[in-house]
């Protein structure tokens, strides 16, 4: 495999030039990172990844015309591999719960510091989702509060030990993260959400944490 071939290619999408640059900036620094492009609207977004295909998509949602939210949907329905960090100053409920349900594999604020961006993507390559702490709260909470004693039934086939990883993955920890809260190896964490997803028919982490936060598995297991 080539050094180009191995390198995370991405995609910036925003209507500020300034903040394009300076991601692109950023970015260009990192030695596994090859910026393939820039967008400043959802629909030239669309096309690019259409016919360059990135691994990552960095995507506004605020932008004129086609807007992230719905950018993003059109992305995931090409069917492709590119995956799409939300990138934004926004964490409202009108904001963050759209773009999760139209397969945003990460909600990120513009806040957010270089190693944590940097972290974010390598992650998302990954197939680990990754939240802003804030937006992770906000939609733990929002199941929290949707929970009830008629909530669906969790399946019965899931272990506890299960449905503590399926906490933590919603959270948006990584393997490592995951195996130091439980005290177990990272492979047991792999083996474990393996099980998951074949438990569940699901494909990979991304639908995991979106169908554990919209059916409540997400919500911390009782003890």
């Amino acid at each position: 495999m080539t050094e180009s071939a191995s390198k995370i290619r991405v995609l910036i999408v925003d209507d500020h030039q300034v903040v394009r640059q300076g991601l692109r900036t950023f970015l260009e620094l990192q030695p596994q990172i090859d910026v393939i492009g820039e967008a400043a609207d959802g629909s030239a977004a669309v096309e690019l990844v259409r016919h360059l295909a990135p691994d990552i998509v960095l995507m506004d949602l605020v932008m004129p015309g086609c807007d992230g939210v719905s950018a993003t949907r059109q992305i995931v329905q090409l069917g492709l591999r590119t995956r799409v960090i939300v990138l934004t100053s926004f964490a409202e409920d009108d904001k963050v719960f759209p773009a999760i349900q139209a397969g945003a594999a990460s909600y990120l604020l513009k806040d957010v510091t270089p190693e944590d961006l940097m972290a974010a993507i390598q992650a998302v390559h990954r197939g680990e989702p990754r939240l802003h702490p804030d937006v992770a709260r906000k939609l733990m909470a929002q199941i929290s509060g949707a929970a009830s004693p008629s909530s669906p039934p969790t399946p019965e086939t899931l272990t506890a030990r299960e449905l503590e990883v399926i906490h933590l993955v919603a959270e948006g920890c990584s393997n490592h993260e995951i195996a130091e809260a439980l005290v177990i190896s990272e492979k047991t964490v792999k083996t474990h959400v393996s099980h998951i997803l074949g438990k569940l028919n699901l494909v990979d982490r991304t639908q995991l944490a979106i169908h554990a936060l919209r059916s409540g598995l997400g919500a911390e297991p009782r003890s």
